[in-house]
């Protein structure tokens, strides 16, 4: 087979195949055996078709899948020992590829165009500036993360009197309707959440047994809740304009938990903490491996910024990127009008796997099973937290990492982020990097 190159502008080359019977007939021949030896021809028992009816039946079929075939093979391996870096796929060039008569003609040429990545260097320097952050935990942020786990696991308990926040259980019934009233039992109300004030404070400071009446649409302006609290559809509370009155028969608050013994071992597990000063003190080293998270995401998000800048003046083969992207992608999800809108997020998604690669290779990063496992049980323990269990065992963050790990989708993301984080950390070791002290408001407006 002759391949040819033409020489690369606007890095963008043209590879030529020429491909002759030496290249492909041995194949073809053994694929038409096959087929006389399977085909099924009325009049014919199975492998006694003869080869010139299987040839008139399958031959040009034959011939242009193992001539398929065989480009492709050869135009990879060219590619590979050429150490040509592609961008996106080859396209079939039209206007340099002859037409193709597979009946007469027995030596075809096949013109491909290539899109090819550009040179530069990603990697950072003593030039390049960074800041990593350590954010300051204060009394407040402890003292305020030990009310949460108070409140979290506090409990409900009845009292007499109705403060802001209670929920009131008790008879609901419409004034002014001898006939027919609206009347629901064990009807359920919060007047923290009524639209209007004025109404929702004639609740508080009521007693049980105590009676109040208020116009209920006037008091949440939502028909939606009106005919959830009633029990009635939200057709009829539309057109509800009356007075209930609301008979207080229970009153329940949520009141936090003590801060005690029995916190600590919900929060923390049974027998870790001897004391209140002990729990405020696992609280706040809590806190700090929390933000240093944090800091540790908003430097990898400056590192990665700074790799980008590098790679700002760098060009691109555009034309042919979005040439490839329109061909292989569907046309009911992207034309040409989508792609210019799209085109600058996918070419910055493209400049950074392109840099991330070469990083990887320049500072010999690798991923591991093992760091992807581990990465999985630390993502599977910051889910578990946002539901409230802090100390999960460790035998059930494995079993869910492992779960995550069964999905494709998921175990792609993981490596991913594993590979940027390992980079981000090998970048860190040639940048100028200065160590800044900052308070949690600041911190957080850095992400403006």
């Amino acid at each position: 087979m002759k391949i040819e190159r033409t020489e690369p502008k606007d890095l963008q080359t043209v590879v030529t195949l020429t491909i002759e019977p030496a290249d492909y007939q041995a194949e073809v021949e053994k694929e038409l055996k096959d087929f006389r030896r399977k085909a099924s021809v009325p009049g014919f028992r199975p492998g006694n078709v003869p080869m010139g009816l299987v040839k008139k039946m399958y031959g040009k079929s034959v011939k242009a899948e193992v001539i398929n075939k065989t480009l492709g093979q050869k135009l990879s391996e060219y590619i590979e020992t050429e150490k040509l870096q592609v961008l996106g796929e080859p396209l079939p060039n039209e206007e340099l590829t002859p037409a193709i008569d597979l009946e007469n003609a027995d030596t075809f040429t096949f013109a491909f165009d290539l899109g090819l990545a550009p040179k530069f260097d990603a990697s950072l320097n003593a030039n390049n500036k960074l800041t990593e952050y350590h954010i300051t935990v204060t009394d407040d942020m402890v003292e305020k993360q030990v009310e949460g786990y108070a409140d979290r696991y506090g409990e409900s308990v009845e009292v007499e009197e109705v403060k802001e926040g209670d929920v009131l259980t008790g008879l609901l019934k419409e004034v002014g309707n001898d006939a027919a009233p609206i009347q629901k039992e064990n009807a359920m109300l919060n007047p923290r959440y009524m639209k209007n004030e004025e109404i929702a404070k004639a609740f508080y400071g009521k007693k049980l047994g105590d009676v109040v009446t208020f116009n209920p649409m006037k008091a949440y302006d939502s028909a939606v809740e009106v005919a959830s609290m009633l029990s009635i559809k939200k057709e009829e509370a539309e057109n509800l304009n009356a007075d209930f009155t609301f008979e207080i028969q229970k009153i329940r608050r949520h009141q936090a938990a003590k801060i005690d013994g029995e916190l600590f071992a919900k929060v923390y597990g049974e027998n870790t903490i001897a004391d209140e000063a002990a729990f405020r003190q696992k609280v706040r080293e809590e806190i700090e491996s929390n933000m240093a998270q944090d800091a540790e995401y908003k430097f990898g998000l400056d590192v990665k910024a700074a790799v980008m800048k590098k790679l700002e003046a760098v060009v691109f083969p555009d034309a042919f990127l979005k040439r490839w992207v329109l061909a292989t992608s569907d046309k009911e999800k992207m034309d040409a009008e989508k792609l210019e809108k799209e085109y600058p997020a996918m070419l910055d998604e493209l400049k950074w796997q392109l840099a991330k690669d070469q990083l990887m290779q320049k500072f010999e990063i690798k991923v591991e099973k093992e760091d992807v496992e581990a990465y999985a049980k630390e993502v599977a323990r910051m889910q578990f937290m946002q539901y409230g269990l802090m100390h999960v065992e460790d035998q059930y963050l494995t079993s869910y990492a492992q779960e995550m790990l069964k999905n494709d989708q998921q175990l792609r993301g993981l490596v991913e982020r594993v590979a940027e984080n390992k980079v981000y950390a090998a970048l860190k070791t040639v940048a100028k990097i200065e160590t800044k002290e900052i308070s949690h408001e600041d911190f957080g407006k850095l992400f403006a």
